[in-house]
């Protein structure tokens, strides 16, 4: 309508022979539309180019619906109907042939739509304000809000714990569930009911033992895991700790177990000294672990005597040091990965610890040195070098995360957490203390043997210093470099 009512004349197109509502230029709606379509196209390469609607009709035209390819102008504010034309009835209405309701990500999984309630809202503003704080990218944040919802929903009070059982659950409907107990833990919300691996690890490995024996060993494995604020108080052991001693004393457990005894306080001094092992490090070992239980059961009272006690063992042996091969270690240096030449460098330039790489943060860099707890590190140049590789990579990889910590990866960039524990070792490809060793034993024969500079310089003790020292005239140490 809008042609005709602006070009009423009817005349002959000269370029389609058709009778039509024709403009200035005295060609129709159909054949101006093609030209204007075709400078369209080009309009970029030439912006000036004139209206040439012979060129464009001469192989042909498209035909096209009234008004799809008009330039739609800023939309203007809508106002809405009144009260009275809403409420009026309606003669007669379109029905619809489809079913037009879009396919949500819920849909396609069988789960609810996510509410919008009051409680939602206030969690999916906590959830925006801490990715902004600490740097998530566009697709982590995406993926938190939507289980952040799927979780609100059915949950009553803007300000109960959520229980980090249910955000766990999540994750068997492919929702993201990392990112969600760090923002809850953070905003105080998050209800930590989860059981520890090392009690699930624990109750397996005394599956099968006799009743009254499985009670004593809880019983010590309560105070190694939770400590005692009775008398002996004790401070909660490291995992690794109770693992260690769990798998030393547990083969002679089960071996007593086997001979038909029930519970601990049967046990005497002559059943243990038949268990144990004949020498060396798994006779030391065995003895350990065995002291660990009896001692802390006696002392709480649980068992009458302790037989282990004042039984000697002799010392653990000690493994020799030895350097690591120089293929090896060149590879680790050398390599393309930034994170990897970077961790290689601090471990084989300066012997770090593993604690010490973990809890390493960017303000413990500057000046070319590391500021350690134990003292200032000045860095070697090529350790220099892979360090600024690694920072800009780290700068690119991860612009805006809010982690202090100078190494991270993608789980632990969008919190503030160390690595774990064994990151390192496994991106190295090399163990830790391989390194560690191989760096003190190259200093140990730099200095001849100074072990005051041995304790200076790697924070070590006089007695684990001497281990090193010790292969300073080492004859199979020789032969190896001599070959």
């Amino acid at each position: 309508m809008g042609w005709r009512e602006n070009h009423p004349d009817i005349g002959r197109c000269p370029i389609c022979r058709q009778q039509r509502h024709v403009s200035g230029r005295e060609v129709c709606r159909l054949c101006w539309r093609q030209a204007s379509d075709a400078r369209a196209a080009t309009q970029r390469e030439r912006p000036y180019k004139p209206l040439d609607v012979v060129a464009a009709n001469r192989h042909g035209q498209q035909l096209f619906l009234a008004d799809l390819g008009r330039r739609r102008h800023p939309r203007r504010p809508r106002v809405g109907p009144s009260i009275e034309q809403r409420l009026r009835p309606v003669a007669a209405r379109q029905l619809d042939l489809f079913e037009t309701l879009a396919e949500t990500w819920a849909s396609r999984r069988g789960l609810p739509e996510p509410s919008r309630t009051e409680r939602s809202a206030a969690l999916d503003a906590l959830m925006v304000d801490h990715a902004a704080r600490h740097g998530w990218a566009a697709s982590t944040r995406k993926r938190a809000r939507l289980a952040l919802r799927v979780l609100a929903t059915g949950l009553v009070g803007p300000t109960a714990s959520i229980r980090a059982s249910d955000v766990v659950a999540l994750a068997d409907k492919g929702l993201t569930v990392q990112p969600v107990l760090e923002m809850l833990s953070a905003a105080g919300l998050l209800d930590d009911d989860r059981v520890p691996a090392i009690v699930t690890w624990f109750e397996r490995q005394v599956t099968g033992l006799p009743t009254a024996m499985t009670e004593e060993l809880h019983r010590w494995f309560d105070v190694l895991h939770l400590g005692s604020t009775a008398s002996p108080r004790s401070q909660p052991r490291a995992d690794v700790t109770i693992r260690t001693r769990t798998l030393w004393a547990l083969p002679v457990l089960r071996a007593w177990s086997d001979s038909g005894h029930q519970s601990l306080r049967e046990i005497s001094r002559a059943e243990v000294v038949a268990a144990l092992p004949p020498s060396g490090n798994p006779r030391a070992t065995t003895v350990a672990g065995l002291r660990s239980i009896f001692g802390t059961l006696k002392a709480h009272k649980v068992l009458f005597t302790n037989p282990v006690a004042r039984l000697a063992v002799g010392e653990f042996e000690r493994r020799q040091p030895l350097p690591l091969p120089l293929v090896e270690l060149r590879a680790a240096l050398e390599a393309d990965d930034p994170v990897r030449a970077a961790l290689a460098a601090l471990l084989a330039f300066h012997g770090l610890r593993h604690e010490e790489l973990r809890n390493l943060k960017l303000v413990d860099l500057r000046d070319g040195r590391l500021h350690l707890d134990r003292g200032t590190v000045l860095l070697a140049e090529p350790v220099r070098q892979r360090m600024a590789a690694w920072l800009d990579y780290r700068s690119q990889r991860w612009p805006n995360t809010a982690n202090p910590h100078l190494f991270i990866h993608l789980r632990t960039a969008s919190g503030i957490g160390p690595i774990g524990h064994t990151w390192v070792g496994r991106r190295v490809g090399i163990p830790v203390r391989a390194f560690r060793d191989d760096r003190i034993l190259d200093e140990v024969n730099a200095t001849d043997g100074d072990i005051r500079r041995i304790c200076d310089l790697f924070g070590l003790g006089v007695t684990a210093a001497l281990r090193y020292v010790d292969t300073l005239d080492h004859p199979g140490l020789r032969q190896g470099e001599e070959a």
